[in-house]
């Protein structure tokens, strides 16, 4: 398994967190389990091989909505996919619906995005070289962006309050928060939800639960220490989110962990 990420161009680089390039040559078949991260995604699958979400076999331009829980996978064949990792803040700007109607699936991207996606696909997949296809997924997205209702005057304020949540690791105070910004804890919660898809507390949960994996992944501390640095108030507070969001104990993860989810803490 190879996985390789791609900086966006200067354009995008408020939007997009990475371009990243998954392949695996061997053919052979392997299940694993996808994790709330607090980001969307857009794949592009270019390979012969075929992946499946909770049984349910997906298309080959996935669009994978905000993950609050653990989604098993499986698949089969040799893959090559091309993904595009938004911000936690920025997929709302590519699109029209209610992003939290998108939760926990993985939707067709021509269903979502229209038919203009299946054409892109069909472009990257006669396109040779990683740098040219990324040049035209860049482009197909600046055109949305430029012809997107939903660009709204409040993006970089969500993105300056997400910033705030996730440097500090301690339980949010949504009310010292809302008052730092000068708006309503209630009008915080709509803005928050309008733009991630996630309720501020959900999304400050998953955040934090991103920061233990990468503690646990330098395997230089025990669980006691990781569940203090990342401000829970105890390591029962502590394994009990871990467990809502992977189904397993942070222990029973740690002898577990999955080649997919390293690539992905890399």
């Amino acid at each position: 398994m190879e996985f390789t990420l791609f900086p966006p161009s200067r354009i995008l680089r408020p939007y997009i967190r990475h371009y990243y390039l998954f392949q695996s040559t061997s053919g052979s078949s392997f299940a694993d389990t996808v994790f709330p991260s607090g980001d969307m995604e857009l794949i592009f699958n270019l390979g012969e091989g075929v992946w499946w979400a909770e049984d349910r076999r997906n298309p080959a331009v996935e669009l994978w909505g905000q993950v609050t829980r653990p989604i098993s996978i499986r698949s089969a064949g040799r893959h090559a996919m091309l993904g595009i990792r938004f911000f936690p803040h920025s997929g709302a700007c590519f699109l029209k619906e209610d992003i939290s109607q998108l939760n926990d699936h993985v939707h067709d991207g021509g269903d979502v995005l229209g038919h203009s996606v299946g054409q892109l696909h069909k472009r990257l997949l006669s396109t040779p070289g990683t740098s040219q296809k990324i040049e035209i997924v860049e482009s197909f997205l600046i055109r949305i962006l430029k012809n997107a209702e939903k660009h709204s005057t409040h993006f970089e304020k969500v993105g300056h309050i997400l910033n705030t949540m996730v440097h500090d690791v301690s339980d949010v105070k949504l009310n010292d928060v809302a008052s730092r910004y000068g708006i309503s804890s209630r009008y915080l919660n709509k803005l928050i939800h309008r733009h991630t898809g996630l309720t501020p507390t959900t999304y400050h949960k998953i955040r934090r639960f991103q920061f233990s994996l990468k503690l646990m992944a330098r395997n230089d501390q025990p669980l006691t220490s990781i569940a203090y640095d990342c401000g829970y108030f105890d390591q029962a507070h502590f394994i009990k989110d871990f467990k809502s969001f992977t189904g397993l104990t942070p222990s029973a993860y740690m002898k577990s962990i999955s080649p997919v989810n390293q690539l992905l803490l890399q």
